[in-house]
């Protein structure tokens, strides 16, 4: 986190469109927001910069393009704002504000204004990171009470979010193609992972899928398939007076496009990584009480193992980005992830044996 505040000198003049440098100097300095604003603390993450700012926190989406998403224009970063407001309401609805835009008149931006529009920001409320479910966890403070509460907010939410029809075969279809691409990135020698566990994991859900693909197409035509949160982690769930969970897959439908189940496997994925397999267990059976499903443990270990090894795709492949942010993180982090999927492979495996009466 970046203290960018810069006091009240003033600023200057920009000749021609801003550019990203000219936004970010501008949102980083405290007399562009209102009276009361002493210092802004300044976060960049991949797609965006996030500027906290008094009460409050505005998010400005960078003008970039990778293959999962474009917000090289000002209208689809602008679609994007609106997305991730509408979209996060589900979860947060005190939590994001309103979508504004930056505005440029006479060289100068301003939040608002008149002036033409030059981006679009996303405004928060400001959230105490002092309160997240990663934080509870990493400081032993997580108690039953609130991963029951946890549980209960999920459990409403899931049973009221719409659901997304697909296609067995399309379902099944996905599942292949996102297998190989996990594997294809994992094994690869730039990436200096080691190679013989994630094969082994791949091959075993690979397994999987295949002797147990109808109970994976049973989901879909039994319309399970919902418009989820997308990115479930232990830092996107603030516990204070309830469970507020913010930061949800705005950009791909897709993405968002899950089972239940698997999205639960992914948060337990997690609190087994921050030291706490209790809370994602305890989460995921009292969800089972709320929902009324009664689900294949193989299925959950799939979905787990999975979980396990795309984080570790996603991590390390932080080290492709022409200039690294943390280079030294990734690869201790895919680790990390890969030892749980390998964990999580070895008890499927045994599952699917003694299925075959091996």
């Amino acid at each position: 986190m970046l203290d960018m505040s810069t006091g009240n000198s003033p600023a200057s003049p920009i000749s021609g469109a801003p550019t990203l440098a000219d936004k970010v100097r501008f949102l980083g300095r405290a007399d562009s927001y209102a009276p009361g604003v002493e210092t802004v603390l300044a976060r960049e993450t991949h797609m965006s910069w996030v500027f906290k700012a008094g009460e409050r926190v505005y998010k400005l989406k960078k003008p970039v393009r990778f293959p999962f998403l474009d917000f090289s224009t000002l209208p689809r970063r602008e679609t994007a704002c609106r997305a991730e407001f509408s979209l996060n309401r589900r979860l947060a609805p005190d939590v994001y504000l309103a979508v504004v835009p930056l505005t440029m008149a006479r060289g100068a931006l301003a939040i608002g204004g008149d002036g033409t529009v030059v981006d679009w920001l996303v405004v928060m409320r400001r959230l105490d990171e002092a309160k997240t479910l990663e934080t509870a966890m990493i400081g032993h403070g997580l108690t039953p009470l609130w991963a029951d509460r946890i549980a209960a907010r999920l459990g409403r939410f899931y049973r009221h979010t719409r659901t997304v029809p697909i296609r067995p075969e399309a379902l099944l279809r996905n599942w292949r193609q996102a297998l190989a691409y996990n594997r294809r990135v994992l094994i690869d020698p730039r990436l200096g992972l080691p190679r013989g566990g994630a094969e082994h994991t791949a091959h075993v859900l690979s397994q999987f899928l295949a002797a147990r693909s109808s109970l994976l197409a049973g989901r879909a035509r039994d319309r399970l398939i919902i418009d989820a949160h997308g990115d479930l982690r232990p830092e996107h769930i603030f516990l204070d007076d309830g469970v507020t969970i913010i930061d949800c897959l705005e950009f791909d439908a897709r993405l968002r496009a899950l089972d239940p189940l698997d999205e639960i496997a992914f948060l337990a994925m997690e609190c087994e990584r921050l030291g706490a397999a209790w809370a994602g267990a305890r989460i995921r059976r009292r969800l089972a009480q709320l929902l009324r499903e009664d689900t294949d443990e193989a299925l959950f270990l799939f979905y787990h193992g999975y979980r396990a090894m795309l984080r570790a795709r996603l991590s390390i492949t932080h080290l492709l980005d022409p200039v690294p942010r943390t280079p030294e993180k990734w690869p201790r982090l895919a680790r990390a992830y890969l030892d749980i999927a390998a964990r999580d492979a070895r008890r499927l495996e045994r599952l699917l044996r003694r299925r075959e009466g091996r």
